[in-house]
């Protein structure tokens, strides 16, 4: 677009200059939107000072004499006073060649030019010569309002479908970068939201600080012309757009930058309510895995039932741990979130930062590998440096144990070539007992204890003083190790059992369990009668039988016989030194053994539960563990 510098350096024909101010480039860069012209007669004609279109350069042609006074100098002057008025950018007067620069104009009108910031510029070219001004000037405006609107039309092109779009910042920045050839900076106090090129940052820093702390004007003839348009003053956001060339901008790329300040303002508006409907959502659903992890289930559905109504009316469900690094969590819970999309609760892990929690509540007619098989090809694609473990079905009431199975099948997935260990129901023991035979028989067993005034606080202490050291016990359950010792020594004469002894150990542990993960339910008709069956009987059934061939058929195969070491680690205490001896192995050896162990039953053997299923399994199919070796064993890790 025609400005007065375009003007002055269009060439000799115009023969223009500036007369005044001696310093005129701060107007250089005046848009001009047009040629007025006035004759001289016109000029010293009543009421010759009509409206003026704006923003135009107003010519009086007809020479000026050497020395204007009078009624010439009374007319410019009224022509200066509705040139303000109009908003007219600059006077040009004709003169004759070789006349002083500064003339014809009086020190008078000098002073009203600085007052009303209109320059004043003479001519010697004949009145011919500008002629065709005029007709330039509406033709550069017309070439620029057809860029602005190529401009505006490729700026609109950049919006996202989406103004929450965490990209789309970015590719606007870019887009501005391209068009007006500026560094372009995207920013808010504490961070930079959008840059480019990629060194705008560097290179913008000095001239924001000094623009916006400093309040000074860049300088325009060594510095970069900066340009800091805030993205939504309007509700006092701190976030900036900061651009900068070596060249002045015009009007037109000025408006540009505005319309573009005004996008990215909102984009950015439409990023931080997303973040905190986001953060909000997240904070909504660690909770409510929180209260599942707590055996708070209404309260949890209460939660999510305005999050996400429906998602946990169903009574089971299935817990996987993705592990990672701290450095990827972040990355891989949103990818996490994105393969479960809302058939799933997925929330980072509070207590450790490698770790994503997946519970996916399990419908009757949903497909069983839905969700895992998604979670599979999403880790498989995130190798190396990921792995997942997977529990079996449980009820929402008891997904504290289905967390502890998933997170010991996450150690083993470690191990896996495909970084995959998922459990399944069959291959958990309590599952594989028939259910209203085992209701009856741990009722039955348990039966001394339901019916004190104690029973409360006996069934919250014994199956954690089973499994633990008393001192253990007492710190994990926080009470008195004196008051463990009462409770277990009452719960032992009650029943008429010995707690040393394995047999009786795990028929109360196991009976515990099976009150506490299998909700009562009426029997069919034909078993009421029935009488109440042993542990023996429960236990000698082809499903349990299956179940422990099933458990150590990949340890028969290794090529280190691992189930000799299983034996006597069992039948010695569970102690390294004794078995090393009894075997004629060292204790390096021995511990390389029950970590393949442990990796091909998919068992923790420092747990009572696997210690357990360990134990069961050997008599099963090998029948060489003695009930006093297993009660040692049993006794040591308690």
């Amino acid at each position: 677009m025609s400005t007065l510098g375009s003007l002055l350096t269009a060439g000799p024909d115009l023969e223009l200059t500036v007369a005044w101010p001696r310093h005129s480039i701060t107007y250089r860069n005046a848009e001009i939107a047009g040629l007025a012209v006035l004759s001289s007669t016109e000029l010293l004609k009543a009421g010759s000072t009509r409206t003026l279109p704006a923003g135009s350069l107003v010519l009086v042609i007809g020479e000026m004499p050497f020395r204007v006074r009078g009624s010439i100098a009374a007319a410019l002057e009224a022509l200066l006073q509705q040139m303000a008025l109009d908003q007219c950018v600059g006077l040009v007067v004709s003169t004759a060649p070789g006349q002083p620069g500064h003339q014809p104009f009086p020190q008078s009108i000098r002073d009203l030019s600085d007052d009303l910031g209109i320059p004043l510029l003479v001519t010697t070219a004949r009145s011919d010569r500008w002629a065709h001004v005029d007709a330039e000037i509406q033709h550069d405006r017309l070439t620029a309002a057809e860029q602005r609107a190529e401009q505006l039309n490729a700026l609109v092109q950049q919006l996202p479908s989406q103004l929450a779009d965490p990209k789309a910042m970015q590719r606007i920045a870019d887009w501005l970068a391209r068009a007006l050839s500026v560094q372009v900076l995207v920013s808010e106090t504490e961070r930079v939201l959008a840059a480019s090129p990629d060194t705008a940052a560097e290179h913008l820093a000095h001239a924001i600080i000094r623009q916006s702390v400093d309040c000074s004007t860049p300088d325009f003839d060594n510095g970069p012309h900066t340009q800091l348009i805030p993205l939504a003053p309007a509700n006092g956001a701190q976030a900036v757009l900061a651009v900068a060339r070596k060249s002045p901008f015009d009007n037109g790329e000025l408006r540009l930058l505005h319309h573009a300040a005004k996008l990215l303002g909102l984009i950015e508006q439409a990023c931080r309510e997303y973040r905190a409907v986001a953060t909000a959502s997240h904070a909504t659903r660690l909770a409510a895995v929180e209260l599942l992890l707590e055996g708070e289930v209404s309260k949890a559905r209460r939660i999510m039932q305005n999050l996400q109504p429906g998602m946990l009316d169903t009574e089971m469900a299935r817990v996987f741990v993705v592990e990672t690094s701290a450095t990827r969590r972040d990355a891989t819970l949103r990818r996490c979130e994105t393969v479960a999309a809302s058939r799933a609760l997925v929330v980072a892990d509070p207590q450790r930062r490698d770790r994503v929690l997946i519970i996916h509540p399990v419908w009757l007619d949903e497909p069983a590998n839905s969700v895992v098989g998604e979670l599979t090809r999403l880790v498989c694609a995130l190798r190396p440096g990921a792995s997942l473990g997977g529990s079996g079905t449980y009820s929402l009431s008891l997904l504290t144990d289905a967390l502890n199975e998933a997170t010991i099948a996450a150690r083993f997935a470690v191990h896996d070539p495909g970084s995959v260990a998922l459990s399944v129901q069959e291959t958990d023991l309590i599952t594989l007992l028939p259910p209203h035979a085992s209701q009856r028989w741990a009722r039955e067993i348990l039966k001394p204890l339901t019916q004190t005034d104690t029973w409360d606080l006996l069934r919250d202490t014994l199956p954690t003083a089973l499994a633990y050291p008393y001192t253990v016990a007492a710190r994990r359950l926080e009470l008195h190790r004196n008051t463990v010792m009462r409770r277990m020594t009452r719960a032992a004469e009650l029943m008429g059992r010995d707690f040393t002894a394995l047999t009786d150990r795990i028929t109360v542990a196991l009976a515990l369990e099976v009150v506490t993960h299998r909700e009562p339910s009426d029997p069919p008709a034909e078993a009421r009668d029935n009488e109440t069956p042993t542990l023996h009987t429960l236990l000698d059934t082809p499903q349990i039988h299956a179940w422990a061939d099933s458990l150590l058929s990949t340890a028969r195969t290794d090529r280190r016989d691992l189930l000799a070491t299983a034996s006597a680690w069992l039948t010695a205490d569970a102690h390294l030194e004794p078995t090393a001896r009894e075997l004629g192995l060292s204790d390096v050896t021995v511990r390389s053994h029950l970590r393949a162990l442990e990796a091909h039953l998919g068992r923790d053997l420092s747990s009572l539960d696997g210690m357990r299923d360990l134990y069961v399994a050997l008599n099963h199919t090998t029948g060489k563990l003695s009930t006093a070796g297993a009660s040692q064993v049993l006794n040591a890790v308690a």
